[in-house]
């Protein structure tokens, strides 16, 4: 019923949203009377500050056009490689006229970024992603949002986010004998979960797995997204967060944890904060500071968009990582897309070499929640281990912003490189496998002609 209410109220609200925008368009327009008119720069950002808070986000865009590499500027095609019910695998395909350039990407490692499936959509990591693609091939998880995700579609539990991430691996190792996994957050888990069973039956693991800001072990300096979870019964959360969606929407009767009340959990963590933000989006719209207002609007436009999760995969995952512990505990059992019944094994994890990194300032993963993947892959030899504490980096700070592209990048593309020793592609083994045939054919003619000429 509530998330009914809420989109009776969203409905009733967005035309005096729009109002609120288009009056605020002509009372920033000196040509026309009215704004002329006396403190008219005023009201026009108390009306666009009404805008912004009563306006409907929908999922931004990556728009990632070009990036620098080495002073080339080189174009990117976004492209859908893989599509499931509740995720798409998106590459960030890069193309230049330039000889060298052209080159030295082809030669470059490739890199699946696992987006976390935790509120926001995966563009949120769009500078992990702008980044990333001036040194490696890159490929991104990008979550639907589950109230777009008929029912017909089947269910999604925390096994099918495992599942999905093994798919997506295999596909890179296929088209580049094997690839790298970064996971931002939320994903380090289930990114762990699907290594761990493809070393468990003897696969290809990826050559590194970087680690960042994830609740691999969230017993460790448990921070107030812990504490809600350990707080709460398991059925207080299936009682009172978890809705079905309306039927205006194409997920019609699906259960979900909607995505406007995890956004009221997230300004709920920080309320001072937020209401200072746009306090000051509004002082700097009447000093008319245009680059200030812009990033308000960036910034916003990205957190304030969101999306619901599926019932089953969210009350999942509140279960397994953050009352059960049962990675660390080593009582996760994974159903495949086969049926089978997999326990999770970090040990069994040998050759994969393993980075971890958190923000000396993270208040979502608590300091040394991340780290604990060293201690469970005891498999992994110290050699292919490395830990990474962000000096005064909160938790976005990691995979956005200043710290990340000065700070932790550098340690992230120099650890996947020094372990980039990658497998032929199955492309190149193709083109060997066809011309065996040719040359054999050749050899049984040439033995034919000599005997005929040692019959004659």
């Amino acid at each position: 019923m509530l998330y009914q209410l809420y989109e009776s109220q969203r409905a009733m609200m967005e035309p005096f949203s729009d109002l609120a925008n288009t009056a605020s368009k002509i009372l920033n327009n000196p040509m026309l009377p009215l704004g002329q008119v006396p403190y008219a720069q005023r009201a026009a950002a108390g009306y666009s500050l009404i805008h912004r808070l009563g306006k409907d986000y929908e999922k931004p865009e990556f728009g990632i056009r070009t990036v620098d590499v080495n002073g080339v500027d080189v174009a990117i095609h976004e492209r859908i490689e893989i599509t499931k019910p509740f995720c798409e695998l998106r590459r960030f395909k890069r193309f230049s006229d330039d000889t060298a350039t052209l080159n030295a990407l082809k030669n470059q490692p490739a890199v699946l970024i696992v987006a976390p499936l935790s509120g926001h959509y995966a563009t949120l990591l769009r500078d992990t992603v702008r980044t990333m693609l001036k040194d490696h091939k890159v490929y991104i998880t990008d979550w639907k949002n589950a109230r777009l995700v008929p029912l017909s579609e089947g269910e999604f539990h925390l096994d099918d986010y495992v599942n999905y991430v093994q798919e997506f691996i295999r596909h890179l190792q296929k088209a580049y004998g094997n690839c790298h996994v970064m996971s931002v957050c939320q994903p380090t888990v289930p990114v762990l979960a699907a290594v761990s069973l493809m070393a468990s039956r003897g696969e290809t693991t990826p050559l590194t797995m970087t680690m960042m800001g994830g609740p691999i072990d969230a017993r460790k300096s448990p921070t107030s997204v812990n504490n809600l979870a350990t707080n709460k019964s398991h059925s207080w959360f299936e009682n009172n967060v978890i809705y079905k969606v309306p039927n205006n929407f194409p997920g019609a009767g699906r259960r979900v944890y909607p995505g406007f009340l995890q956004h009221t959990g997230f300004v709920a963590m920080n309320p001072d904060h937020h209401a200072k933000s746009h306090y000051d989006f509004f002082q700097d719209l009447i000093k008319g500071d245009d680059a200030s207002t812009e990033a308000h609007r960036k910034f916003y436009d990205e957190y304030n968009a969101v999306l619901d999760m599926d019932a089953d995969y969210y009350l999942e995952t509140i279960r397994t990582v953050f009352q059960d512990f049962s990675l660390v505990n080593g009582t996760w059992d994974v159903k495949g897309v086969d049926g089978k019944i997999e326990r999770v094994r970090p040990q069994d994890i040998r050759t994969t070499a393993l980075l971890s990194v958190e923000g000396e300032l993270d208040d979502i993963s608590g300091s040394g929640q991340t780290k604990a993947v060293h201690s469970i892959c005891s498999g992994v030899p110290k050699n292919l281990q490395q830990h990474l504490e962000a000096k005064g980096a909160g938790h976005y700070g990691i995979f956005s912003g200043s710290r990340w592209r000065s700070v932790v990048y550098p340690e992230v593309t120099s650890f996947i490189l020094a372990h980039n020793k990658m497998a032929p592609a199955k492309k190149a083994v193709a083109k060997k496998t066809v011309a065996k045939p040719a040359a054999a054919k050749k050899a049984v003619a040439k033995k034919v002609v000599a005997k005929k000429r040692t019959a004659r």
